[in-house]
C-alpha cells in the first residue's frame, strides 16, 4: 500500500465576513459562541479536504481570544491541517481582523481543534499524512506532536474526571 501524501497548503481554507450588531455582545464584540462556530465550520471543511471524506469534530483543542472583535470588523478564518494521524487530523484556525482602511491584518485568535475522517459506515477511516512546505508550516506540523501528547493526557483526565462525577451523582440522580 503506497502513503498516500498532501501539503499543508492543499486543504487550506479561507472563509471571510463581516460582523454585525446581531453577532455582538452588550460590548459591541463578537460573541465567543459565534466565533466557536464559525471556528468549527471552516476546520471541518478544511478537514474534509485533506481527507476526501466525512469527518466529525473530535475536540475543540482550544480557542485563545487575543483581540477583541468588533461590530464593523472584517474577520478571516484560516483553516489548515497542521498535523495527521491515522483517522485523525489536527486542524489550526488563525482569525484574522482586517482593517480595509489601513490596510492591516491582526491575529484576534488562534484555534486548534481535531477531525476524525468517517467512512461510509461512520467508522474511523485513513487520512493522508501531511506534510509542511514553509517555514511557518514546518513549525506547526513539528509541534504537533507535543499539542497530540497534551491532547492525550487532557483526555485522560477528562476519562477520571467522568468517573469521578458518575460515582457521586450516582445517589443524586
Amino acid at each position: 500500500m503506497t502513503v498516500n501524501r498532501k501539503s499543508m497548503k492543499e486543504s487550506k481554507t479561507y472563509k471571510s465576513r463581516q460582523v454585525f450588531p446581531q453577532d455582538t455582545n452588550h460590548l459591541g464584540t463578537l460573541f465567543g459562541g459565534t466565533l466557536m462556530a464559525n471556528i468549527d465550520e471552516i476546520a471541518a471543511i478544511c478537514a474534509m479536504k485533506h481527507a476526501n471524506n466525512t469527518v466529525v469534530t473530535a475536540s475543540t483543542d482550544s480557542v485563545d481570544f487575543l483581540r477583541p472583535i468588533k461590530n464593523g470588523d472584517i474577520v478571516t478564518y484560516i483553516a489548515m491541517v497542521t498535523y495527521a494521524g491515522k483517522s485523525s487530523m489536527e486542524v489550526c484556525v488563525q482569525i484574522m481582523i482586517e482593517d480595509l482602511y489601513k490596510g492591516e491584518h491582526h491575529l484576534a485568535a488562534l484555534s486548534f481543534l481535531t477531525f476524525v475522517a468517517l467512512d461510509e459506515a461512520g467508522k474511523p477511516t485513513p487520512v493522508a499524512e501531511v506534510y509542511p512546505e514553509a517555514d511557518v508550516e514546518r513549525w506547526f506540523h513539528e509541534s504537533g506532536e507535543a499539542r497530540v501528547k497534551r491532547r492525550k493526557e487532557r483526555r485522560e483526565e477528562s476519562k477520571k474526571t467522568l468517573q469521578f462525577l458518575a460515582e457521586i451523582n450516582k445517589d443524586n440522580l
